[in-house]
């Protein structure tokens, strides 16, 4: 939703305590737009028109509450950021158990939980927006990433597939294939790895958060009705 289109929407921001999330919390805040934003631990932002929630979004009943909250405080609910995720660069031969779990039930059940739940408010008025995150490791197989892409993967195909269920609600849904952003998610990995990610791509940078709210922008807008189940890769995939 751009700062041109005047009504305002309610906007539910996972993960929004840091990195893209807390960046497409303020973007949005920014424009006119009330932001309900969770994440496991408290946040800092402060605004008028901002509510944090502590909710894990692998939790079936944190998930229920946030969207029931949303909803109460706000109204109603028109737009969902599924932006919650983890990863964890491991060779699939020394990946924990543990961390492949993790990996999946954040990535892909969270998206699915929140999806569904903010879905039931969306089909009550007929319209709303969605939006989950992918990334590029996904498409270029990258060693390493072996169950990050895979729970990427289970995102893509969420994405198309809810997009089917929820369009003759006038919902649509969406991905955004992030390039490499300097988030936590990253910091710690190797430059060189970095690197030959990059020069895999058709335009050789980092991502920015401009580059991410500028296609979250684009798929939440009014105009955008005709726009769903389909994949965005940022960077281009060579």
């Amino acid at each position: 939703m751009t700062s041109g289109e005047t009504e305002r929407r309610v906007i539910v921001v996972t993960g929004a305590s840091k990195g893209i999330g807390l960046h497409l919390a303020e973007h949005y805040l920014g424009h006119g737009h009330a932001v309900a934003g969770c994440s496991r631990g408290a946040s800092s932002l402060k605004h008028d028109l901002y509510a944090h929630y502590q909710a894990d979004v692998t939790d079936e009943r944190d998930v229920s509450a946030l969207m029931k909250g949303v909803v109460h405080r706000f109204g109603r609910l028109d737009v969902l950021i599924n932006n919650a995720g983890v990863a964890s660069m491991n060779h699939i031969i020394t990946m924990p158990t543990s961390t492949a779990e993790s990996i999946i039930r954040t990535n892909l059940v969270g998206s699915f939980l929140c999806t569904r739940e903010a879905g039931k408010a969306m089909i009550a008025r007929k319209w709303g927006r969605i939006v989950n995150f992918t990334t590029v490791a996904r498409p270029l197989a990258l060693p390493g990433e072996a169950v990050y892409a895979a729970s990427k993967a289970g995102v893509e195909e969420l994405t198309k597939v809810a997009a089917k269920e929820l369009g003759s609600f006038n919902i649509t849904v969406n991905a955004i294939g992030a390039a490499p952003v300097m988030t936590d998610l990253i910091r710690h990995v190797p430059t060189e790895k970095i690197e030959r990610l990059l020069d895999q791509l058709a335009i050789r940078r980092m991502g920015e958060y401009r580059d991410i709210s500028n296609v979250a922008d684009f798929l939440i807008s009014e105009a955008s009705d005709f726009v769903t189940g389909q994949i965005i890769y940022l960077g281009g995939v060579c």
